[in-house]
């Protein structure tokens, strides 16, 4: 398999829940997303072994997406800031080349900006799941 440029990871935000329309969130230099799954213990004294059993398929999931980057003042950066204002849910698509999309309802958890004397703004922001999100492979 071909390597990608990581700056092909695309983040898009849905300007509202009313409209179709996504915009892509500007500016990052990185993009991260990450899945997590909570486990169940149900390790007992007759557990063999003494290692420990988890109950499958029980677990809450959830995914993560963070990314930071330079503030571009664009509608990618306003419906960011938007949606955090309004403790909004929006639909985020995460592409990665050469893999798929990952697709689900989303809310920003944190909004960052940051500037040194001599430098640019930079920002930094965080989305955590609301619901299932769902994965289409690239064709």
């Amino acid at each position: 398999m071909a390597a990608h440029s990581g700056k092909a990871i695309v983040v898009s935000m849905k300007d509202t829940a009313e409209t179709p329309t996504m915009q892509v969130v500007a500016g990052l230099r990185s993009r991260r997303i990450a899945f997590n799954g909570e486990t169940v213990d149900v390790t007992h004294a007759e557990s063999p072994g003494q290692w420990r059993e988890l109950l499958g398929g029980v677990g809450v999931r959830s995914a993560s997406i963070s990314g930071d980057g330079v503030f571009t003042n664009g509608a990618g950066s306003e419906v960011v800031r938007a949606a955090h204002f309004d403790q909004s849910l929006r639909e985020m698509t995460f592409l990665v080349p050469g893999l798929g999309t990952f697709e689900g309802k989303f809310q920003v958890t944190q909004l960052e900006f940051a500037g040194e004397y001599n430098g640019e703004v930079t920002n930094t922001m965080a989305f955590e799941s609301s619901g299932a999100v769902t994965f289409t492979a690239e064709t």
